[in-house]
């Protein structure tokens, strides 16, 4: 299928799910997630109205912003090392991997050379997994406090990798949670932070995700077909 077809399918889908869990299809933003793919898919993706795109490397997202100059909107949804920081103010409108003070440290300090506000996600391990990166749910409400003081973070919500099933029904209680933790921040009223923002679902579970609350849903492999590896 063509990244033309994979979209109208895909939207096929994110409309059902808004559907089924009685919410306004406005409420979620598509993220085209464009890892290892050329600008040619990007460029299709575009043609089709996608205007928000996601990248796991720092590096992509100078190169791809490079060639492309239209103005989109682009993720950093990847893991983040904290010396390739400063190459994003400007070139993103989001990360949304934020899990260690370090990190969040490094952002307000390049926000504020580039006199700009960064908005960041912090990212949450809901399942505990120990190959992925992120807080616990218990270590997350101090951490959004400590950072939502710094001057050039906006903390807008919080992110979650959920684990790779063939069942996306498995991964619902790890969604409900995400939820359920953003609730809760949002009742202690943290300044300087706007929650608004829950970035959970990708190409095998998005549906559900969407079903549990999700604003952003990460599809990739769903657009844009299996990748390879190889090429990088």
């Amino acid at each position: 299928m063509s990244i033309k077809e994979n979209l109208l399918e895909v939207e096929k889908n994110i409309q059902a799910a808004c559907k089924r869990a009685g919410r306004n299809r406005d409420e979620v933003t598509l993220i085209a997630v464009s890892k290892t793919k050329p600008v040619s898919d990007i460029r299709e993706a575009m043609d089709c109205g996608i205007t928000v795109f996601g990248e796991n490397k720092v590096q992509e997202i100078r190169d791809k912003t490079e060639e492309i100059k239209e103005p989109l909107h682009w993720h950093m949804i990847g893991h983040l090392q904290t010396n390739k920081v400063k190459y994003l103010p400007g070139k993103v409108d989001m990360i949304h991997s934020v899990d260690k003070l370090s990190l969040a440290e490094e952002i307000e300090k390049q926000s504020a050379k580039n006199d700009l506000v960064m908005d960041v996600l912090c990212e949450v391990n809901m399942a505990g997994e120990d190959t992925k990166f992120g807080l616990t749910p218990e270590e997350t409400p101090e951490f959004v406090k400590k950072i939502a003081a710094f001057p050039h973070v906006r903390v807008r919500g919080l992110m979650t990798i959920a684990p790779y099933t063939e069942d996306p029904e498995s991964n619902r209680v790890y969604f409900k949670g995400l939820y359920e933790l953003m609730e809760a921040l949002k009742k202690e009223n943290i300044e300087g932070t706007q929650l608004d923002t829950l970035s959970m679902g990708m190409t095998g579970d998005y549906e559900v995700a969407i079903e549990e609350g999700a604003t952003f849903v990460r599809v990739g492999t769903g657009i844009f077909g299996e990748r390879d590896y190889s090429k990088k």
